[in-house]
């Protein structure tokens, strides 16, 4: 009888695991014991023929990567490094404009782990992969291990009947899924690009060269290289390899992140809809600001300037270097405050670790262009200004972008926690407040603690304090209720403008109507007999708000929106807690099962399971009997948008 059940084990383990288009990768495991306390545990995947299966070295924004955890559920182990891979290939993606690298027929993943308790006999490791041909599946599942030959029975988990219930309601029966993976173009990804980043950290490095702690460093360092060399060419080398180490300094203090970024894919994406996290910045870059202001000073241990300092003595490549890493520690003081601010946004954005690299990039390469360039044309430092309180005013002038800056982080935690205190004017409010404080200051009408004696204000200064009462002119109407007036150049950065304290006609974008409910909009559509906009965003997605107030606002697409469409924005970093007669447990593919407690929870759960996507904005047509209309969309300009929506009504009348 035994025996029997075991048969009829295996028949249904290979019923379940035939492989077919819905089933394109079976994977199977093996052991192999290197010594007591280390063994390789190996992935071999069968892949169908035409699919394809992602490694783990696949590029950042583009498709997911494969990834081993080890499993929440087993203790006693860890992984020693990442795990090793057996023949892939490489080809270009039009979609994502990068050279992706995937298996295709056979992959052979080894992975080694290390005991840190001996009597465990069995292991478990989360597998994540993705497997692609014209469309995407998506592979979850925690594999057992047997370390000591035995066989491993997994604990079945249960579902109670209002989980598998509401668990039903949230995968939807959808029809020509197929076309939402088609013609997507470059254009369709959430992320600023790379470049745009590297930009942004640039123009950081830029500034961060305007203070006090940098700019008298520029002379001092070139004259250095340039007169302690045997010739001038050797100078100039010398200098540009300083600038090449400084450069590389900032380039290796983001290494740490992509490990993160290695071990967890999510953890940096989800960090712009933590709560604590965000209000951890806004703590952060408002010490910074005051820092700034003269305050105080954020400083590094003095042993370490001082260690530094002594190894710079040694000659060579390595003593070029310690002097580049001495800047980098005695400047921090002034840099800093910048660098948090490019921390934080980079951690905050989809893009993770590479952005936050692209972005240090071109910081270190902003602060190494001056010894590169005047090391170059030495005759250039005589046109250098003199140090003096303008380097203390460029600091105060970066102290209130700071403050103003810090106040996003809040918004999103008091946006994402239904907190109702930043609403959309009383956050430009503040803003107004801070940027008169830096006009006032401008024109010299309040002082800070390391601001020197009185002296005739300056045309250039002068000038630069009207762009700023300019600016504050810009910003109050937003203060008012005045739709009219959305401040589209900040598109993003304050809260949506139905996110209010005046009284709106809905809760919806541009006062739309929309549902906050995939049932509910369902139902309203087959009422109405008209095609769904399902529209994936987020409160703390920036991109969304300049889709909605950039391109909806468009007087054709808004009126597209109004009249053909049903409307349904389901908000997936929304941490409103569910009613508890809605709230369960919801069971993956890999058997884990996932709390569904808050209307984030539950919105994220359904456009991962239907939609294999966990990107916003992302914007998809169906009708009301669950056919796809067209491919989906995300952040894009207004032509492109229209043409969409346009194809959809087209597609909609031929498919009634």
């Amino acid at each position: 009888m035994k025996k029997l059940g075991t048969l009829l084990l295996l028949f249904f383990a290979l019923v379940a695991h035939a492989q077919t288009e819905n089933n394109p990768a079976i994977i199977s495991t093996t052991v192999e014991k290197i010594s007591d306390t280390e063994y390789n545990l190996i992935f071999t995947a069968k892949i169908l023929d035409q699919w394809h299966m992602y490694s783990q070295y696949n590029p950042d924004n583009a498709s997911l990567p494969m990834e081993i955890l080890a499993s929440k559920d087993t203790k006693g182990f860890e992984l020693i490094g990442k795990a090793k891979e057996s023949k892939t290939y490489k080809e270009y993606s039009d979609t994502w404009e990068k050279e992706e690298i995937f298996f295709k027929e056979k992959a052979i993943i080894t992975q080694r782990i290390q005991l840190t308790n001996t009597t465990i006999t069995s292991v478990k490791l989360n597998f994540f992969a993705q497997v692609c041909k014209e469309v995407c599946i998506q592979i979850e599942e925690d594999f057992s291990f047997s370390l000591d030959g035995n066989a491993v029975i997994d604990e079945l988990v249960e579902l109670d009947e209002k989980s598998i219930r509401l668990s039903k309601l949230l995968i939807l029966d959808l029809k020509n899924k197929a076309l939402l993976k088609t013609d997507v173009d470059g254009n369709t990804q959430e992320n600023e690009s790379l470049f745009t980043i590297f930009l942004l950290g640039f123009i950081g490095g830029l500034l961060a060269l305007l203070t006090p702690c940098v700019f008298p460093m520029i002379p001092l360092t070139v004259s250095f290289f340039t007169k302690q060399s045997q010739s001038k060419a050797k100078g100039i080398s010398n200098a540009i390899l300083y600038g090449f180490f400084i450069v590389l300094i900032y380039i290796l203090l983001s290494l740490p992140f992509h490990f993160l970024d290695s071990l967890d894919p999510e953890i940096l994406n989800t960090i712009s809809t933590n709560i604590w996290l965000n209000i951890f910045f806004f703590a952060i870059l408002v010490f910074f600001a005051f820092s700034f202001f003269g305050y105080y000073e954020v400083t590094l241990p003095s042993s370490w300037g001082d260690k530094m300092d002594t190894a710079s003595n040694v000659g060579g490549f390595i003593g070029i270097f310690f002097m580049a890493l001495t800047l980098a520690i005695v400047s921090f003081s002034c840099t800093g405050p910048i660098l948090g601010s490019l921390l934080a946004g980079s951690l905050t954005a989809d893009g993770g670790a590479m952005q936050l690299s692209a972005g240090m990039t071109g910081f270190g390469l902003a602060l190494a262009l001056p010894f590169a360039l005047f090391a170059l044309f030495p005759n250039w430092l005589k046109s250098l200004p003199s140090s003096g309180g303008w380097l203390n005013t460029t600091k105060v002038i970066l102290g209130f972008l700071e403050l103003a800056f810090a106040f996003k982080f809040l918004s999103n935690a008091d946006l994402v926690a239904h907190w109702d205190l930043l609403k959309r004017e009383v956050f430009i409010g503040i803003w107004v407040v801070i940027f008169i404080g830096l006009a006032l200051y401008i024109f010299k009408k309040i002082k800070f603690p390391h601001d020197g004696a009185d002296k005739k204000l300056s045309f250039s200064r002068g000038s630069f304090g009207v762009l700023i009462i300019a600016f504050v002119v810009y910003l109050i109407p937003g203060t008012f209720k005045t739709p009219s007036w959305n401040l589209s150049l900040l598109s993003g950065f304050p809260p949506p403008q139905f996110y209010s304290i005046y009284e709106q006609e809905n809760d919806c974008p541009l006062g739309l109507n929309c549902y906050k409910g995939f049932e509910e909009g369902l139902a309203a559509a087959k009422v109405a007999n008209k095609p769904i906009l399902l529209d994936f965003t987020g409160w703390a997605c920036v991109n969304c708000r300049k889709v909605e107030e950039n391109v909806w606002s468009d007087p054709a697409i808004y009126t597209l929106l109004k009249e053909k469409y049903i409307l349904i924005s389901l908000y997936v970093d929304d941490r409103k807690e569910l009613p508890k007669a809605a709230q369960f447990k919801f069971k993956r593919a890999n058997g884990k099962l996932k709390d569904i407690e808050t209307v984030g929870d539950k919105w994220a759960t359904f456009q991962t399971v239907n939609f294999e996507t966990a990107s916003q904005p992302y914007y998809v047509q169906i009708t009301a009997d669950l056919q796809i209309l067209n491919r989906a969309e995300q952040y894009t300009d207004i032509d492109t948008y229209l043409a969409w929506l346009q194809e959809g009504i087209i597609n909609f009348k031929n498919v009634k």
